[in-house]
């Protein structure tokens, strides 16, 4: 990176976050996207139901950069002009494009609405991110804190304690937590994530927990701004990450760290880790100057919204151009390429990683092009 992209990088944004966010919307497509679902390093998978691997840090992590942004980006406006009808359209605005086009990747390319599935990482995104603005522009950090500690406390009672009809109060089994009861009773079965049949990771309930990672994102983002030096903001990111991760692994024992329901242990859990992962960031690019490697995930961070979507409506067009595969049976565009290019001269497991480090490449060459020609997509 030059010395002039990176003095402009800087003026304008906080570099560490955009490479914090270029890494987590990198390894957002690389799981999502392997050569076979049937051969995948285990780190590449999610947990199975409770506990986590580092697949499982990937959405918390997104949410919580969500969450920065946002002092980040109205600060210096509040000052100026101060709350107004004009930020809140601006807001509600890029919540309802976030949620539609969450929409047109669960319905693409036939939208049959009658099984179309409502929740999503986008929907859940624009949903936290609509609630935490306007909490950010209405409250001071301390109020913030407060709420989101009571979202936990308050999911936590609600799981703990409310039992679904059928079932006993406390049951987290897949079909017996509250969270997949009132996803089926108000989504009903057509209309949730169709692999677990009976919850969805991203439905009503487990949202409210949600809004707890990016209110942490947004103490943070308000912590960065500060007139601390910055060593005190590195250290004090390390530490709260450090009591956080402490905090969700002691309450991991009574409330399990479990992502499919997003528990409460899950948010102090994953909010500990991308406190302590933006401190290195910040510490080792803003601090250090160390600021060579950065620039794949820079122009991965600067078109997030634009790579999540453009590579998932990639593979889905992938998926239905039909061709045979090895075995003479039906395939797609995508097991060809599988097959043809990568299965050819690898294991299955080696071939399935190959093949998912080659489509990131293949969209870091697309968003390099944006990114050469300055065009951010935004909404």
């Amino acid at each position: 990176m030059s010395a002039e992209e990176i003095q402009k990088a800087s003026a304008n944004r906080l570099l560490s976050l955009d490479v914090f966010r270029g890494i987590t919307i990198a390894g957002m497509v690389l799981v999502n996207n392997p050569g076979t679902w049937g051969a995948i390093y285990p780190p590449l998978k999610h947990a199975e139901w409770h506990g986590w691997t580092p697949t499982d840090l990937i959405f918390p992590f997104f949410l919580f950069i969500v969450g920065a942004a946002v002092p980040l980006a109205f600060a210096k406006r509040l000052e100026q002009d101060g709350v107004n009808k004009d930020i809140y359209f601006k807001i509600v605005k890029r919540a309802v494009i976030i949620f539609a086009l969450g929409l047109l990747l669960a319905g693409f390319p036939f939208f049959d609405f009658a099984n179309l599935r409502i929740p999503g990482v986008l929907q859940r995104i624009a949903i936290c991110y609509l609630i935490v603005s306007i909490i950010y522009l209405n409250t001071k950090w301390r109020t913030q804190l407060l709420i989101g500690v009571a979202l936990l406390l308050i999911y936590w009672a609600l799981m703990k304690l409310v039992p679904a009809p059928g079932f006993a109060a406390g049951d987290l089994s897949k079909e017996g937590n509250l969270s997949g009861f009132i996803d089926r009773a108000i989504l009903g079965f057509n209309h949730i994530w169709k692999s677990a049949k009976v919850y969805d990771p991203e439905g009503i309930l487990s949202t409210i927990p949600a809004i707890s990672t990016a209110l942490a994102g947004v103490l943070t983002g308000s912590w960065i701004r500060s007139d601390r030096s910055q060593l005190e903001k590195v250290g004090g990111l390390f530490f709260a990450g450090a009591i956080c991760v402490a905090v969700g692994w002691c309450w991991h024992p009574f409330f399990p760290i479990n992502k499919p329901l997003w528990t409460s242990s899950y948010v102090a859990f994953t909010a500990g880790m991308a406190l302590q992962f933006l401190a290195f960031c910040y510490w080792l690019i803003d601090i250090k100057g160390y600021q060579r490697w950065t620039k794949p995930f820079v122009i991965f961070g600067v078109n997030a919204l634009a790579l999540f979507v453009g590579s998932g409506l990639l593979a889905r067009v992938f998926s239905l151009i039909h061709l045979p595969r090895l075995n003479g049976t039906q395939g797609n565009l995508q097991t060809w390429l599988f097959e043809h290019l990568f299965l050819s001269w690898a294991s299955p497991i080696n071939a399935s990683l190959a093949y998912a480090v080659s489509y990131i490449l293949f969209w870091l060459f697309l968003m390099w092009l944006l990114y050469r020609k300055q065009i951010y997509i935004k909404v």
